[in-house]
């Protein structure tokens, strides 16, 4: 069995000081939410081995703020930053999650990146789950919404398309309501 949770960055500023996409930081919403959902992902075990990061800044600075809440409670995945999560396409994220070798093979792996390549590769991967959760994600992962999938399989190279389970799907503003 392996657990996959894609989580979508945090809400963010509207322009970089320097005009790059890559560069936009989270406002004071997304640092509050990257906490929040941090803070769930502790206290929601399985937690992820490991991590793979966007090297966009928002990415990077939601997975330190989730990390921060987290860190005293849950044991340190293992974290690697990768550039090609940014404006990632659900092929190239699948590909992603199936040559996954840090930790060498882990069970519980974490990808924060981008819509719209999160929500359409967390609907492309969906087989099956919790109806509820399904409808939830339908229209959209929002910023900072968090997606769990199990799939049964020994391997993350034979993690595929509609072969997902979803487990659940939150957000800090399902948390709130």
């Amino acid at each position: 069995m392996r657990r996959l949770m894609l989580l979508r960055h945090a809400k963010t500023e509207t322009d970089a000081p320097s005009g790059r996409d890559q560069d936009r930081r989270l406002d004071d919403r997304g640092h509050k939410d990257a906490a929040e959902i941090g803070d769930w992902m502790a206290s929601h075990p399985p937690f992820p081995e490991a991590v793979l990061v966007s090297h966009a800044v928002r990415a990077r600075q939601t997975w330190d703020i989730a990390w921060e809440t987290m860190k005293d409670r849950v044991a340190a995945p293992q974290v690697e930053v990768l550039p090609e999560l940014y404006a990632a396409d659900p092929a190239h994220i699948l590909e992603s999650i199936r040559t996954a070798t840090i930790p060498a093979d882990p069970r519980q792996l974490l990808l924060v990146g981008h819509n719209p390549g999160m929500h359409e590769i967390a609907l492309m991967l969906t087989g099956g789950g919790d109806p509820a959760a399904a409808k939830a994600l339908a229209d959209n992962l929002p910023t900072s919404g968090l997606a769990i999938f199990d799939f049964d399989v020994k391997d993350w190279g034979d993690v595929a398309y509609r072969h997902g389970r979803l487990v659940l799907f939150v957000s800090p503003r399902l948390l709130r309501s």
